[in-house]
């Protein structure tokens, strides 16, 4: 049986006032339900940047072969671009790692009208990444899933009016007051 194990650490002083509004800024903008879901980006991030620190402090021989797996990795989420250098790792920040979520991509690509919306359609099963739902809204697509997002099965977004008749005149009903049976 699989242990599972917790993807983020919480900060040390929770009640940073700054810290807090930056969060709820980022909450509210990517739609994300709570504070957890910033944390998990900040921790993948902080391992990330953890392997360039290490990366740099080795010589430039030994460098090479550890920079191609930490850039590639990222290439492969498009996170940075094919020609960056382990310096730009260090400067990457939460959000570049937030509009990477499949949740951020639905909506950026019309398929929701709302970031709440495209969270809603990926946890009730709606959208798919390369024909195989996915009900995860902070899962990570990688640059060649990006293009194969899209509705897993037909749902109308559009909600449903009633046409209504134009009532002749007379025919009006007038609203009874005390219920049907009055």
């Amino acid at each position: 049986m699989r242990k599972l194990h917790k993807k983020y650490s919480r900060p040390k002083k929770l009640w940073v006032v700054d810290r807090i509004r930056e969060e709820h800024r980022l909450k509210h903008k990517y739609g994300l339900k709570n504070m957890r879901e910033i944390w998990i980006a900040r921790a993948f991030l902080r391992k990330v940047r953890a392997n360039a620190r290490k990366l740099l402090a080795l010589p430039p021989d030994l460098r090479k072969k550890g920079e191609k797996e930490v850039l590639g990795k990222l290439e492969r989420y498009n996170i940075l671009p094919g020609d960056a250098t382990i310096d730009d790792v260090l400067s990457l920040s939460v959000e570049d790692v937030l509009k990477r979520r499949l949740q951020t991509l639905v909506y950026e690509k019309g398929l929701a009208k709302t970031i709440k919306q495209a969270r809603q359609l990926i946890v009730h099963g709606f959208i798919a990444v390369k024909g195989r739902r996915v009900t995860s809204p902070g899962m990570l697509v990688r640059k060649e899933e990006e293009n194969e997002i899209s509705y897993y099965r037909p749902i109308d977004l559009e909600p449903k009016r009633e046409e209504t008749q134009p009532a002749e005149e007379g025919q009006q009903e007038a609203p009874q007051e005390g219920g049907e049976n009055a």
